[in-house]
């Protein structure tokens, strides 16, 4: 929603300071400036990025728009899933979960938080990692410096999509000015035109050096500073799952280790410590 009414303040501010000034609005309507800056800025795009990458991008930029960022509800399901596995191996033994960890869309502790189970890579984090903790006998210091090493493997392709874009605006106010130098050869064609038609020729072609900017600083570059958020967003997840795995291993009790990682949320979606406490028992 935020996407949407930051567009409309970008548009509204220039194009309407623009008009405040008397400006022609006919004379900004350049599509041939926007096939030139956009279809080089694609194409560069496409030659500076792997198949992944360009899948990647395509996959993650619908999420500026869709993204609704983890809510208190999603950590309570993380937490309170963390908090049934850990008990049942405290009761039952480490080999008492191996059922569910093989296969989490059947097991009954992961059918209870649907939330979680539709979080694939949150899922493949817990689950993993539980078996090394049940087939080794790990220390909580191991088994932090495996994890971190994770997340940073993980934290890094996520990050992907986001430098991808990035790059792509920062290429935008230079492909601007390619625009503009052919609109300038174009009106040098012209040399033997009135005042009046190469001030229309200079000013169209200037369009393209303000499209390039605008492009690059008002929508493209801020939609790669967004994807970094998410991204950013993404890790709070697993550093919640890895501070209540290597507390438990540690020897904390499973609501402990489970009140462990509700510290690392961000307060203004954290549950409190009577929420927890209540959605656990339930």
């Amino acid at each position: 929603m935020f996407v949407i009414i930051g567009i409309v303040v970008v548009l509204g501010s220039v194009i309407g300071g623009y008009i405040l000034e008397h400006g022609n609005l006919h004379l900004l309507f350049q599509p041939v400036e926007l096939l030139i800056i956009g279809g080089a800025a694609i194409g560069a795009f496409f030659i500076s990025s792997p198949s992944k990458v360009v899948g990647s991008v395509m996959k993650n930029i619908s999420k500026v728009f869709t993204a609704k960022g983890a809510n208190k509800a999603e950590f309570l399901e993380v937490l309170g899933v963390l908090n049934a596995i850990f008990t049942k191996m405290r009761k039952e033994g480490l080999i008492a979960i191996e059922g569910d960890i093989e296969n989490p869309k059947e097991s009954p502790m992961f059918t209870k938080y649907p939330g979680i189970l539709k979080n694939h890579h949150a899922v493949s984090f817990i689950c993993d990692n539980l078996k090394v903790i049940i087939s080794t006998n790990v220390s909580s210091f191991e088994l932090e410096n495996v994890l971190d090493i994770e997340m940073e493997a993980h934290h890094h392709e996520a990050l992907i999509p986001a430098h991808s874009v990035s790059k792509i605006a920062d290429g935008l106010p230079a492909l601007g000015i390619v625009a503009a130098v052919l609109g300038v050869v174009l009106t040098m064609a012209k040399i033997s035109e009135p005042p009046e038609v190469l001030g229309h020729s200079i000013g169209a072609a200037l369009v393209g050096t303000f499209l390039g900017v605008l492009l690059s600083y008002g929508f493209v570059g801020p939609i790669g500073t967004h994807l970094e958020h998410i991204a950013e967003e993404d890790m709070i997840l697993f550093k919640i799952i890895k501070i209540a795995l290597v507390s438990f291993v540690g020897g904390a009790a499973p609501q402990i280790a489970v009140e462990y990682a509700r510290r690392v949320i961000p307060a203004d979606v954290k549950p409190g410590f009577t929420e927890l406490e209540e959605a656990i028992r339930k």
